[in-house]
């Protein structure tokens, strides 16, 4: 290669860095117009609970019934439901609290498979994302509790940034509610074994952060024992 054709690769290499500049610039409006249409619904929803799972996760599959109940009796004990308005268990969520007659929130986001409205969401509670992080600030700030059903690698994402928001005390306490124990108790047994006992790389109490259950009628004696003690707010 020779000097003048490095020298026109540089050129065009600043260009390319350039425009990306600019376009970075240019995405901050997006951004923030999705923070305050989110700000702007959420902030009259009432308490709610978010519920998280698997997309995966068909009718039929006890999961999805158990998730569908816990959305149910969620509403019949004043809370509404929160989910990312997908199907499996954000659909399940959404069809527990649609049958309850109680708020019904689905968080979509524009994913390239498996992410579509499922049809129990509230007309004018169905929100669209493009950026995963608004979408997470919406589920922590407007949620009263989080119900973690089996899921993938999305479930265990909001799943521990709820619990590091709440261990650091950028945010205040609020029960986490993890639902399986069939499911969550491999990884209970590696936080207590590998990441307390040998690394010790967090505290005991962080444990304390959360609850791991088998029953709908246990999520919903959590949040309102946690709730008979403390007010019901905005998160942040």
């Amino acid at each position: 290669m020779t000097s003048n054709e490095k020298k026109i690769r540089r050129k065009l290499k600043q260009k390319t860095w350039n425009e990306i500049k600019t376009n970075d610039s240019w995405a901050i409006f997006k951004i923030m117009s999705e923070f305050v249409d989110g700000y702007e619904k959420l902030s009259r929803i009432g308490p709610c609970v978010s519920i998280f799972g698997s997309a995966r996760t068909k009718p039929g599959d006890k999961y999805y019934e158990l998730a569908e109940n816990i959305a149910f009796k969620l509403t019949q004990n004043g809370y509404g439901v929160i989910t990312g308005g997908g199907p499996g268990i954000m659909e399940a969520g959404n069809k527990g609290a649609k049958r309850g007659g109680g708020v019904s929130v689905g968080l979509n986001i524009e994913l390239p498979f498996e992410q579509n409205d499922n049809p129990y969401i509230d007309k004018d509670k169905n929100l669209e994302f493009d950026y995963f992080f608004v979408r997470k600030v919406m589920f922590v700030k407007y949620a009263q509790g989080f119900v973690a059903m089996p899921g993938g690698f999305g479930t265990l994402d909001e799943l521990f940034e709820a619990i590091t928001l709440i261990q650091t005390n950028k945010i205040g306490k609020f029960p986490i509610v993890l639902v399986g124990r069939e499911f969550w108790s491999g990884m209970l047994e590696w936080i207590q074994i590998t990441l307390l006992e040998k690394y010790k790389n967090a505290s005991p109490k962080d444990i304390d952060l959360f609850s791991i259950v088998d029953t709908d009628d246990e999520v919903v004696e959590i949040i309102n024992d946690f709730y008979n003690k403390h007010h019901l707010s905005p998160n942040f």
